[in-house]
């Protein structure tokens, strides 16, 4: 099949690939969000997809918006039988959905109808899920609501972040999204609607969304700062000023020190929780790099009875 490929981020890269190594399909465009200011001189950048694209010599379109009429004409020349798609980032307006024949086909990294919305993983790992996966369905104009054409599984580790889970889905469902496209084309595959039951959302998480709330149970805790990390980063209060919090780790055993309250020993420190203790592991200061906790401890020279989240 003639494809229009779209994504934008660098975990959409991985499905791009197995689409251009398939040997099955041509992808003979690209649509991608335009260049953005990045780093300290802001200079505009490509996005990843863009530049995978661009070594491919694929051709590549930028649309400001998918509604813009030299995009849709654009589209409509180049005439392709399928757009699959991954972490675009911008909603597509009917008139471009009805431009391919087979549709514009989403790779979605959760399991269909769980966690419909723009960040899965962060709220599947926050829920502390056991087990996500990958989805890849027709897109309607309904938010992730369209019918399925296939799911992979992927087992979420007790210390994975939403970065590493997200790129074990990259690759994941890269794969499935190639095998789709495979079965698009030949027929032997057919989208199946969505159940009405287990409908979850995942909207976009907020800076406010990644505070950690030390009364929470330890569990949570943990949870809260695995699923935004590495974006966009779980943080606390400590003397007033932002630390974000890398990686912490629940201790069962230790139940002596109150929500918030902080205990350092030589080579370790330990936050109380609305349960039992957790470690903290690594956390990162305003303004500087990540560092471990016990360097950051030594360097702030923590007092008797000092809490996060004042």
């Amino acid at each position: 099949m003639k494809l229009v490929f779209a994504g934008t981020p660098e975990v959409a890269v991985p499905a791009l690939d197995a689409l251009l190594a398939s040997g099955r399909h041509e992808v003979a465009a690209v649509v991608t969000r335009p260049d953005a200011p990045a780093g300290r001189g802001r200079r505009l950048v490509a996005s990843p997809v863009a530049q995978r694209a661009e070594e491919a010599g694929i051709e590549i379109l930028r649309p400001a918006k998918p509604r813009d009429e030299d995009f849709l004409a654009r589209l409509r020349e180049i005439a392709p039988d399928c757009c699959p798609v991954v972490a675009y980032g911008a909603l597509l307006p009917k008139v471009a959905l009805d431009i391919p024949v087979h549709g514009w086909v989403n790779l979605h990294f959760s399991l269909l109808p769980a966690w419909r919305g723009a960040a899965p993983v962060q709220h599947s790992l926050m829920a502390g899920d056991e087990v996500t996966g990958a989805s890849t369905f027709l897109i309607e104009e309904g938010l992730d609501s369209g019918p399925v054409f296939g799911v992979v599984t992927e087992d979420v580790r007790p210390t994975d972040t939403s970065g590493d889970l997200l790129t074990r889905l990259a690759f994941a469902g890269a794969g499935l999204l190639s095998a789709t496209m495979d079965g698009i084309e030949d027929g032997s595959l057919k989208a199946v609607p969505q159940p009405a039951e287990g409908i979850t959302l995942a909207p976009k998480i907020q800076v406010e969304d990644a505070r950690v709330d030390f009364a929470a149970p330890a569990l949570r805790v943990d949870r809260v700062v695995r699923g935004c990390t590495p974006a966009p980063g779980a943080w606390t209060l400590f003397r007033g000023e932002r630390l974000k919090l890398v990686q912490v780790a629940p201790l069962p055993d230790r139940t002596d020190l109150a929500p918030g309250e902080l205990s350092v020993a030589k080579n370790n420190v330990y936050a109380g929780t609305g349960s039992y203790a957790v470690e903290l592991l690594w956390v990162q200061p305003q303004g500087k790099k990540p560092m471990k906790a016990a360097d950051w401890a030594r360097g702030v020279r923590i007092a008797a009875g000092e809490r996060l989240g004042e």
